[in-house]
Parts: C-alpha cells; structure tokens; sequence
C-alpha cells in the first residue's frame, strides 16, 4: 500500500465521520430503524478504512475482516429497505441474515462455498442500494447518488470477494483490483454521503 493509498483512505474515514454525524442528528429527532442501519454501515466502513491504513492490503485476506466488512452493504441495504420498501424489510432481513451467517461460516471455516455466498450476498445487497435511490419516485433530489455509490460498493465487493477466494473476476485481477480499491472506496463514500445528506436534508 502506498502513501497516496492511506491519504485516500484517510479522506474516505472524514467522509464516512461527516455523513455519520448527520445520521446521529437525525436519529436523535426521529429514533428510526434505518438511521441505526445506516450508522452501522458507515461506522464499519470508517474502522475498515482505518485497519488498512495501519495494517495494509494484507488483512483483507483474514475471514473475520471479510466477515465483518459484510457489514457495510448489510447495513446501507437494509437502512434503505426500512425506509422506502418497509413490506420487504422482514423478508430481506432474513435474507441479510442467512447471507451473514453464510458468509461468515464459510469463510473462517475456509470453505469453498465462500466463493459463491459472498459474490451472492455482496450482488444481491450491491443491487438494492443501486436500484431504490435510483427508482423511488418521491426520494429527495440528488439522492439518486446513493444509487451510484451502491453500483461502486457492489463491482469493489464482488471482485475483492473472487480475489480472496482465489479467483479472478473478468479484468479485475490482484493488482489492479488494490490499485484501484482506495478510490473506489473514496468515490463510493463521498457518493453515499452526498446522496444522503439530500435526504437528511429534506428531513
């Protein structure tokens, strides 16, 4: 990992304090589900961030990094779900469930399943949060940012999950996926915090 890696790791950290914050405010207005959802997603996020600035590219490969990393499009997906698709969230809460659990299972069992229920999970998870801020027709303005940062969480995932399953997905082999990884997270968190701070707005 290079200097230039840990200053954009160390700007993805800020962002995910900044729209973090506004979480917090707003669920001390309102005491809702999904902003608890939404704090999970983005505190594991900022704690990620902040083992790979000190320990390197290295400790994605542990199981429970993996495992607990699943966290951040567990948690954004289902804070979406419990806002705008409230008649699914018991049904995907199971899903989120199972998915956690499997993930979490097969990877510090080292089974090879790991290679299917991440891809899975990550995809399934990964297509919520692009699809509803881009679908729902009475979101805020500009929360269709949301949907991008859900495209970008979702590609970064699934080829990380390939690499640490040995595995190679389309172009993304090891170097370009770490070479291009703190970017992406960077781009992925400054779009989810934009996206969300124009809902938060209109609160």
């Amino acid at each position: 990992m290079t200097l230039l890696d840990r200053i954009i790791l160390l700007l993805t950290g800020l962002t995910a304090i900044y729209i973090l914050w506004y979480f917090y405010k707003r669920y001390q207005k309102e005491k809702a589900l999904h902003d608890v959802y939404y704090m999970l997603g983005f505190a594991v996020l900022l704690v990620s961030g902040l083992l790979l600035i000190f320990f390197g590219w290295g400790i994605l490969a542990s199981p429970y990094v993996l495992t607990v990393a699943t966290l951040i499009p567990l948690g954004i997906s289902m804070g979406l779900m419990n806002q705008f698709a409230p008649q699914y969230k018991k049904a995907y809460s199971w899903f989120a469930l199972v998915g956690l659990l499997a993930i979490a299972v097969t990877s510090i069992g080292g089974m090879s399943l790991k290679s299917i229920a991440v891809p899975v999970f990550h995809g399934v998870a990964g297509l919520i949060i692009f699809g509803l801020p881009l679908f729902k027709k009475d979101s805020a303005k500009g929360f269709w940012l949301v949907g991008i940062g859900g495209a970008l969480i979702g590609i970064g995932g699934i080829a990380l999950a390939f690499l640490v399953s040995g595995s190679q997905l389309l172009f993304f082999s090891a170097e370009f996926v770490y070479a291009i990884l703190a970017p992406l997270l960077l781009l992925m968190t400054l779009a989810f915090a934009f996206g969300f701070r124009k809902d938060i707005g209109t609160d």
